[in-house]
């Protein structure tokens, strides 16, 4: 593949997880005072004290590895879309949609489908904040 081809394929995984991450409604949390910080039930939370719900669900980090000594993971990473992965490979990091977590997956796990579609070995990674 050339150049102009690699950057079509992103823009295309691009518009492709950004639709999944618009589409994804997460999963509300509630945030408060444990009743317990020690103990059985130290994970109820106390609502007789200031509680808040946060819409956008868990916290946490979304990206997509690439193998990074592949045509396409040479010019991700030159065209500053990768940077160099955790042991091996590439990141593609999922910058948008604040802290929630399952909207960030559901970026990445679109994206790596159009590159897997195109042939390229791509996955979504993620973890807890």
């Amino acid at each position: 593949m050339t150049a102009t081809k690699y950057a079509r394929l992103a823009k295309k995984a691009d518009a492709a997880g950004k639709a999944a991450a618009d589409a994804k409604t997460p999963t509300a949390m509630i945030v408060g005072e444990a009743k317990a910080i020690f103990g059985p039930g130290s994970d109820d939370i106390d609502y007789s004290k200031p509680t808040y719900v946060v819409e956008s669900g868990v916290c946490g980090f979304a990206w997509v590895f690439v193998k990074g000594n592949t045509g396409f993971g040479r010019w991700a990473k030159s065209a500053g879309i990768a940077s160099k992965g955790y042991p091996t490979g590439l990141n593609i990091r999922v910058s948008g949609y604040g802290q929630s977590y399952e909207r960030k997956m559901a970026y990445a796990q679109a994206y790596a489908a159009v590159l897997q579609e195109a042939g390229i070995t791509a996955y979504a990674e993620g973890r807890l904040d």
